[in-house]
């Protein structure tokens, strides 16, 4: 006991709070204000105590805030030891990529009464948040477990390039002076390579040229996804399908072995750097900004930024361009994926009284509002962003344009005026798309719109039933078992892949060895279990 004091102690000495009142009403000095305890997390450039929004917030809704607020690293501790501790606040709110509560997290602490439902809330007092779940089908399927009730929210934030993450990038500059078509197919596409690497575009006279990289880090770095999908769909997830209805996997079908030979017959001709199989992403960078020569032909990722420097002046920045997916024996498809995990960033706790519920619950409801997400994550009207001028275009150009960032200044102190990504839950498609964007898409303020035309090759290309693993729930009597499966397997997929490309495996000696590997690691029992989550989804119906 004394050790887990001792424990607790330490890890919360790097937070910060004031003083605690668990949803009563506020001291003498708040008034009458609805006292709330918040758990948040806070980066270096925010102090959510003095921050601008704050105040708005306290004086709209009548709110007096109690921050426990915690830095990024260690966050998930933080929040597990406040909850083991049985000191946690009224109401947790979180930046779903630096910690969130997982959906196993809800279910458990939902089912013993630490975390509220929020159904009654949001019929009550959010119709802003209704008129969302009710019209977005993902997203009310993310939120809403299996017995119904919604024990937390997580954030709407539709980025639509993250949406196809496995991107093909190519060099351009070096395709026009060597006389190159765009490729259209995988044999195509090699045929790219192989002039890469045989006919010295960087002009030095050296054989350096790297056709083709990636990386280990993240997704939409690796570069099998891209290349699978001309044989079979690659998820670079799960490697689930959904064919009719019925949940299979991808990895052990003729298609992916097809996909894999392919694959090693670049590596085994030089075509593919060898370190995208192992390195990370400053790795990867290094290569894309040689200073001596440009090295890099081709780079698998979500953007071109991961690879390149891609800040106006830069010497490639502007070379590398996206293509679409290519056309394979079997496939033309590109990697789909949800932009948002599920689990929760707004979850309130059994401290919060029934005022604090409600104002809590208003609150979330501003920022679901057009005025609440731009005030929320902008900041103040004419300093941090404003209205667009005449002629300025939206990033989807088809719409009116909205809103335009306004960056610090060179030596400007943060502003402090917004909640940032602790605010981002309606951030949905056709309001990101608004946003101003520069029409230049190689200048530093078109970026977002390069990432957009290059999105929309991909766009459309995805399976008609891509197994929607980010809008299902599990059976929390499975929830262990599929996420010790769920990490078997893709290790074990990943590793072999690898093997298999690179000779350590022979695809006509070992692949049934590969798939009796799966078959061992109980795949039929994951694939039944998928099945069931997908079947009792809405998505499913």
């Amino acid at each position: 006991m004394i050790a887990c004091l001792l424990l607790l102690s330490v890890a919360l000495a790097g937070c910060s709070s004031s003083n605690r009142g668990n949803g009563e009403k506020g001291d003498a000095s708040s008034g009458d204000k609805v006292s709330i305890n918040v758990f948040a997390h806070q980066g270096s450039d925010t102090n959510l105590q003095t921050n601008k929004f704050t105040k708005k917030m306290e004086d709209k809704f009548n709110i007096q805030f109690h921050w426990t607020t915690v830095p990024f690293d260690g966050a998930a501790e933080k929040r597990q030891i406040s909850l083991a501790s049985g000191d946690y606040p009224d109401l947790y709110l979180l930046i779903p990529w630096v910690d969130r509560f997982s959906q196993t997290d809800l279910l458990k602490f939902g089912q013993q009464g630490v975390i509220l439902p929020l159904n009654d809330l949001i019929d009550k007092y959010a119709p802003n948040i209704k008129k969302v779940l009710d019209s977005n089908e993902y997203y009310k399927a993310m939120n809403t477990a299996p017995d119904g009730n919604i024990y937390g929210l997580t954030g709407l934030n539709e980025c639509f390039h993250c949406s196809y993450p496995n991107k093909m990038w190519v060099n351009t500059k070096w395709m026009k002076q060597l006389g190159l078509s765009e490729p259209g197919t995988t044999e195509e596409f090699k045929a790219v390579l192989e002039a890469f690497k045989t006919k010295d575009p960087n002009g030095n006279g050296k054989a350096d040229e790297v056709p083709l990289s990636g990386s280990i880090e993240n997704f939409g770095v690796h570069i099998i996804p891209y290349l699978m999908n001309g044989f079979i769909y690659d998820d670079d997830r799960t490697y689930l399908v959904v064919n009719n209805g019925k949940v299979d996997t991808a990895a052990s079908k003729p298609e992916w072995k097809e996909g894999l030979t392919y694959i090693k017959s670049l590596y085994d001709e030089g075509l593919i750097d060898p370190g995208a199989f192992t390195q990370n992403s400053g790795a990867f960078k290094k290569i894309g900004d040689n200073a001596d020569a440009q090295l890099l032909g081709a780079g698998a990722a979500m953007h071109p930024a991961l690879f390149v420097n891609t800040d106006e002046g830069s010497p490639y920045g502007k070379d590398y361009n996206a293509i679409p997916p290519l056309q394979g024996p079997h496939a033309n498809y590109a990697t789909y994926n949800y932009p948002i995990d599920p689990g929760a960033s707004f979850v309130l706790t059994n401290k919060a009284s029934e005022q604090t519920q409600i104002a809590a619950i208003q609150l979330l409801d501003y920022l679901y509002t057009q005025e609440g997400a731009m005030s929320a994550y902008l900041g103040e009207e004419g300093t941090s962003w404003r209205k667009p001028q005449e002629g300025e275009v939206a990033l989807n150009d088809q719409i009116e344009p909205l809103y335009k960032a306004i960056p610090l200044a060179s030596g400007e102190e943060p502003r402090n005026d917004s909640w940032g990504a602790l605010s981002q839950y309606n951030h949905h498609r056709a309001y990101r798309d608004a946003e101003v964007q520069g029409t230049d898409i190689y200048a530093s303020d078109g970026y977002e719109r390069r990432l957009y035309e290059a999105t929309l090759l991909m766009e459309g290309k995805e399976p008609k039933n891509v197994f929607p693993h980010w809008a299902l729930w599990v059976d929390p009597a499975s929830a262990d078992e599929v996420s010790m499966m769920q990490t078997n397997l893709k290790d074990y997929i990943d590793q072999n892949a690898l093997q298999f490309i690179t000779g350590a495996k022979s695809l006509d000696k070992d692949w049934e060895d590969y798939v009796k590997g799966l078959e061992g690691l109980n795949i039929q029992r994951y694939v039944e279990i998928m099945q069931s989550s997908y079947d009792s989804s809405s998505i499913s119906k």
